[in-house]
């Protein structure tokens, strides 16, 4: 990190991890976790693969079968937060989003990017959580019609710098992502 002590710099740095996540599935920010709160009130979290992330737009994206409990947890409280940790850059970021769930027509440009081997993940039958006889008692179909993209429009990022000195700046929407330095 050039500047941990320049908010400008700190922000740039995440999205840049964020960005090389996209691109780069070795990379820590590939597969952050996906926190939503059930129907019931209940915290649920999971490990996604981040498959867009623009700065500009401030807006990250997840890919996800339209059966499973995240969707019923949108559904209900269209809001979640993802975590994201990078070890060699002691960098924990953290966003908080109202998410969007798109289907059909209007996510085939991302459809068309998902390798054919992937799209197993978009059909399991019987659906995602649904108690099974056997171990392997389900199949993988890839359903076309299961494809669900998960828009996070962020509305902020909390960025903590674990360095000699923990740093941790605040960034919000609402404030046109100007940060301020928190307490960590």
């Amino acid at each position: 990190m050039s500047d941990p002590n320049d908010l400008r710099t700190l922000w740039d740095e995440a999205w840049q991890h964020l960005s090389r996540g996209v691109a780069d599935a070795r990379h820590p920010a590939r597969y952050p976790t996906f926190a939503t709160v059930s129907p019931e009130g209940m915290p649920e979290a999971r490990t996604v693969a981040l498959r867009a992330a623009s700065q500009s737009a401030a807006r990250v994206e997840v890919h996800t079968d339209i059966s499973t409990a995240k969707i019923r947890a949108l559904q209900a409280t269209p809001f979640a937060a993802l975590h994201v940790w990078i070890p060699r850059a002691d960098l924990q970021i953290r966003l908080g989003a109202r998410v969007d769930i798109l289907t059909g027509p209007e996510v085939e440009a991302q459809w068309s990017k998902v390798p054919p081997a992937s799209r197993v993940s978009y059909g399991t039958e019987p659906a995602p959580g649904v108690p099974i006889t056997h171990v392997y008692d389900y199949e993988k179909p890839p359903t076309r019609e299961r494809f669900a993209v998960l828009a996070c429009h962020l509305i902020s990022v909390d960025l903590v710098h674990l360095g000699g000195r923990h740093r941790r700046a605040l960034y919000v929407a609402k404030d046109c992502w100007q940060g301020t330095w928190v307490a960590p």
